[in-house]
């Protein structure tokens, strides 16, 4: 893994990197603002998300407001966004917070929390469960105004250049994995790094690392690592419906007009359902395509590591919460929401499912 350069916001380099990035620019009516990625240009799923929604917001309002949209590296590096439009160096970020924890551990929690809630159950949250309040809470300090836009549903578990059936085959494995699921693969004895989407491939090939999580079949089919390992667990514990974050620099948002701050808001919500309708689609097909190829192994994590996996996660999102107050008021409303989530659910979309099956079957 690279080492990671020094903060962008950091002495000179902050000076050199705002007067190198454009600025927003207002002409003949028509406003301008420069959108930085976590994400490869052309890449499918989070980068084609990210065009669609500028694409959105184009049309929305008349073609007043135009995002121009850069993958990673162009104008900043993949783990740079937040910092870049958090100073107003960039005006709009598209990225995943969950590689931004260490800003506050509540952006994992938002992001993706261990066995915590799926796609459907953290927008209830964020929209009906005081969730985007304490989530505009966590990024204030930052001059940052957050979104949930995009959202990939339950990940899968990763690939593996060899099985592992029980939780000492994680000692001494050399894994790619952000966020809080990261420090539970560190506590089993992992050696986890945190390696950007561009850069997964080639450490994988190279046997840089043992293994990967990405997202699901769709998107690790477009980058090959069905190519660089033969073994696909699931399910992933880590991310169960991992939501992109349009960041946008909260001096800027508030300047903007009411209407076009509802307007960005509903662009956003919608890009949010067709992002992840476009996720489970794709991945059906994806699926059928590696379940065709008879390298392929697709295993189920044994019972053994799903308690393990689980009992590490609860252990971690704990320590989490007690690093400072508004971590713990998250936590505890994310928690709450949840339990009450997790009730409703067993009786409906669980029940259902699991009824369905014995229907058709």
């Amino acid at each position: 893994m690279k080492t990671r350069r020094r903060e962008l916001l950091s002495g000179v380099t902050a000076v050199t990197a705002a007067a190198s990035l454009p600025m927003p620019a207002i002409a003949q009516g028509v406003r301008e603002f420069t959108m930085v990625t976590s994400w490869q240009a052309e890449s499918p799923g989070w980068w084609t998300s990210a065009v669609r929604l500028s694409k959105s917001i184009a049309a929305m309002s008349g073609g007043r407001l135009k995002i121009n949209v850069h993958p990673t590296d162009q104008l900043v590096r993949a783990f740079e966004t937040f910092d870049a439009v958090s100073a107003g160096v960039a005006d709009m970020y598209h990225s995943a917070d969950n590689y931004f924890g260490a800003k506050s551990p509540a952006l994992d929690i938002v992001c993706s929390t261990p066995y915590g809630m799926t796609a459907d159950e953290v927008v209830s949250w964020l929209a009906f469960g005081g969730g985007q309040e304490l989530w505009d809470e966590v990024d204030a300090p930052f001059n940052i105004k957050p979104l949930a836009c995009t959202n990939s549903g339950v990940q899968m578990g990763g690939w593996f250049t060899k099985e592992v059936n029980d939780p000492s085959d994680f000692k001494g494995l050399r894994y790619r994995m952000p966020g809080f699921g990261a420090e539970v693969l560190r506590r089993m004895g992992a050696t986890v790094v945190t390696t950007p989407a561009s850069e997964i491939i080639t450490a994988l090939k190279s046997g840089a690392i043992d293994a990967s999580e990405w997202v699901g079949p769709w998107l690790d089919v477009a980058m090959g690592l069905d190519k660089a390992a033969d073994y696909y667990y699931f399910p992933g514990f880590h991310e169960p419906g991992t939501s992109a974050t349009l960041g946008i620099n909260k001096k800027l948002w508030d300047g903007l007009t009411p209407s076009d701050r509802a307007m960005i808001e509903a662009a956003a919500a919608a890009e949010f359902g067709r992002s992840l309708a476009q996720f489970n689609a794709e991945n059906i097909k994806a699926l059928k395509a590696l379940r065709a190829d008879r390298r392929i192994k697709i295993r189920r994590f044994s019972d053994e590591l799903i308690k393990v996996f689980g009992k590490l996660s609860r252990e971690v999102l704990a320590e989490a919460a007690a690093k400072d107050p508004l971590t713990r008021k998250v936590h505890d409303s994310y928690v709450a929401f949840l339990a009450g989530i997790m009730d409703w659910g067993e009786l409906s979309e669980t029940g259902y499912r699991n009824t369905r099956r014995l229907a058709l079957s």
